[in-house]
């Protein structure tokens, strides 16, 4: 293996203003001898601040260079974010995969459990998490269920990097967590360290954290066109209504009859009516963006595919705005990112253009309504959702390009 890199050399100078990112070429091998990285983008203009740690960050990581290897742990391989987060990091330049764990299926190989991997021949076999060495890796991805992950990420080492993709870190009220998720937090004094990953927003946080509370698919859907228009003052913070989408993968692999071929197709039901798990996430991140309380009205719905996740949102114009101004800002506020795009006038997103990618379409519509938009936001659940995310805030936190293994092109048809 190359030169491995030590956690103690994944930070250096404090950081300041905003972060510079490095591009990755999509044409990059692991071990091949070439490597492009071409110098990226700065992210420039002024944006208010989202701040959302509590503890005191680290320093900012060091740029990786060619040779340098992060290796890199999954926990709760055997799952659908665990497994996406392996495709992810096939053709990636600077991670390996050198510790893979599923308590049901140790012993088995990836391939035995997803053999759509079975080209990538290189990945550990499974091991139970108390089995796992924790002295292989210097960066995390915890693909556990809420609720399990608190006390395994408390006794993780301090050295090494977390990216955890359960809701266990996401609201930094311990209370409301146990609320909504029918439990006591177990780890609070961590969750003072979390910071929340959704990575456009937070990017300079992300940046110099050592634990990262990757955000929830419909939270993504949601903040990402509403933040900057709410920091604004475009729209108003009463009578958002969102009604979203997911495909099925969205409820995760474990057997369920709700969840069976005959229960999904040629259908579309409503879940978590008035009480799903997101409202706090959601409402804590507008909430913070508006600078006061903000109250939402979401429905989720589960649709006969297997990934895909569009949130159709209704908003109302501040005095003064129209529609152009929400769009003009949009685009101008999302300019520089490689993920997000704001698409023109007129032209509607499909969960099918963003398939198998890390990319999130967004476009507005005026309402037939006075004074108020439609805004449609689409994504990859299991990517821009989850595991590409969680890979988007990995790659920071190491000091690699935010892009690396994450240029892959949406799937069509």
């Amino acid at each position: 293996m190359a030169s491995t890199l030590a956690a103690q050399s994944l930070s250096s100078a404090p950081i300041s203003g905003a972060a510079h990112v490095l591009q990755c070429s999509s044409s990059s091998q692991f071990h091949g001898a070439r490597l492009t990285i071409p110098l990226s983008r700065h992210h420039q203009g002024a944006r208010p601040a989202v701040s959302m740690a509590v503890a005191a960050p680290l320093a900012k990581p060091q740029k990786l260079q060619l040779g340098q290897v992060v290796r890199v742990g999954v926990l709760g391989a055997s799952g659908y974010t665990g497994a996406e987060i392996a495709r992810l990091l096939a053709t990636h330049p600077f991670f390996k995969v050198t510790m893979m764990t599923a308590d049901r299926k140790a012993g088995q190989s990836i391939a035995d459990v997803f053999p759509h991997l079975i080209f990538k021949s290189d990945l550990p076999d499974l091991v139970a998490i108390k089995d796992a060495d924790f002295n292989q890796v210097d960066a995390v991805f915890c693909c556990l269920p809420h609720a399990t992950t608190q006390e395994i990420v408390a006794a993780i080492p301090k050295h090494l990097k977390v990216v955890d993709l359960s809701a266990d870190f996401r609201l930094r009220d311990v209370n409301s967590y146990a609320e909504w998720y029918g439990g006591e937090h177990r780890a609070p004094e961590l969750q003072k360290e979390a910071v929340y990953g959704l990575t456009e927003l937070h990017r300079d946080e992300v940046e110099t954290a050592r634990l990262v509370a990757n955000p929830g698919c419909y939270p993504t859907t949601v903040q990402l066109p509403l933040v900057p228009l709410l920091q604004s003052g475009l729209i108003t913070t009463e009578d958002i209504i969102i009604d979203a989408k997911s495909g099925v993968s969205g409820a995760g692999r474990g057997a369920k009859e709700a969840n069976l071929y005959t229960e999904i197709a040629e259908g579309m039901n409503s879940y978590g009516v008035s009480k799903h798990r997101h409202m706090p996430e959601i409402e804590q991140g507008l909430s913070d963006a508006a600078g006061k309380p903000v109250q939402i009205s979401f429905t989720p719905h589960l649709i006969p595919m297997s990934r895909g996740m569009q949130s159709t949102i209704y908003v109302k114009l501040t005095d003064g705005t129209s529609v152009d101004d929400l769009r003009n800002h949009l685009q101008s506020f999302y300019e520089t990112e490689e993920f997000v795009k704001v698409l023109n006038a007129g032209v509607v997103p499909h969960t099918r253009n963003v398939r198998g990618s890390n990319y999130n379409l967004i476009s507005v519509f005026p309402d037939r309504l006075k004074g108020r938009a439609i805004i449609i936001s689409v994504i990859d659940n299991l990517v821009k959702g989850a595991s590409g995310q969680a890979l988007q805030n990995l790659n920071l936190m190491t000091g690699c390009p935010e892009d690396c293994g994450l240029l892959q092109q949406p799937m069509f048809p």
